[in-house]
């Protein structure tokens, strides 16, 4: 029995993510040719690895064991590939990454900057993508490393597979015009009613925290823009638009016509990278790191 190691993570991420079309849109792939991979999986193992449940699927009992030895076998291969890089006298390859906007503006061009001089075989290709992507992708092995963040009260569920290491804990804050016809506002939450919002839109970690944290403040806030672009937050602030929520990490350049107020209980964000089990030690992964670590303290 040879089973293909593609396949198998194929058969894992329909544990991880409960539908073949999930994987489908998860992976960029169609669900007829996902369905085709686990048929050839299913006549490699010589069993049934998938059951009908509605409209849906379930792994069967044999799939669910696959599963478990999949797990290990792909964390041998990440400590072999880190090893066998580790083994050469430079860094070098590529490195892919999947990131937000907030860390991407603050943080990865002083740590690319830094890797350039210091590695300079090292090639970073850097992308946005949504969490879910981002982690489909990262076990996929369409990036190496993801860069992440994780809002006060909406804790991520770890995934199997994946090793996270904080980067920071970035405080949230209340931003107000300085200019405008609301530059006098203050915090009471009256003030904050009466001002147009702009907030990430509701389906998404910090829309929702934004929203919570309005409420506990005891004001509803009248959301006159929902984007999840922080440029266009901050332009807005500044331009004496709206208020917002919004991490101290994007004023590390910048502080114009807002007016910054903490928040009570001072939240935080937890900002952190995440690699597939076993790449930890893997040359690439660690000095990005590090060069990101510099990047936040320096």
């Amino acid at each position: 029995m040879v089973l293909d190691v593609h396949r198998l993570r194929l058969l894992r991420e329909v544990q991880r993510l409960g539908t073949l079309a999930a994987v489908a849109r998860a992976l960029s792939y169609s669900p007829s040719a996902i369905s085709q991979q686990l048929a050839q999986l299913e006549a490699e193992a010589g069993v049934p690895l998938l059951e009908p449940v509605g409209r849906g699927v379930r792994l069967t009992e044999q799939a669910r064991v696959l599963v478990r030895h999949t797990e290990a076998i792909l964390h041998r291969l990440e400590l072999a590939r880190a090893e066998l890089a580790a083994s050469l006298d430079e860094v070098a390859g590529t490195l892919r990454v999947a990131s937000f906007q907030t860390v991407v503006l603050a943080l990865v061009p002083t740590a690319l900057t830094e890797l350039a001089q210091r590695h300079p075989g090292l090639r970073v290709e850097i992308t946005h993508r949504d969490p879910d992507a981002a982690y489909a992708g990262l076990l996929a092995r369409d990036h190496d490393i993801v860069l992440g963040e994780e809002y006060p009260g909406l804790p991520a569920p770890p995934d199997p597979g994946v090793e996270t290491e904080d980067l920071a804990h970035d405080e949230l804050r209340l931003a107000l015009p300085a200019r405008g016809p609301h530059r006098r506002a203050t915090t009471r939450p009256a003030d904050l009613a009466a001002i147009p919002w702009v907030l990430e839109p509701p389906d998404t970690p910090p829309g929702r925290w934004a929203l919570t944290a309005c409420r506990t403040m005891g004001f509803e806030p009248d959301v006159r823009f929902e984007s999840p672009d922080v440029l266009l937050q901050v332009h807005l602030v500044e331009k004496g638009l709206a208020a917002a929520l919004l991490p101290d990490l994007l004023w590390t350049d910048r502080v114009h016509g807002v007016r910054l107020r903490r928040l009570p209980s001072r939240p935080h964000r937890r900002l952190f990278t995440a690699v597939r089990s076993g790449a930890t030690t893997h040359p690439a992964v660690r000095v990005f790191r590090e060069a990101l670590h510099r990047a936040r303290t320096g």
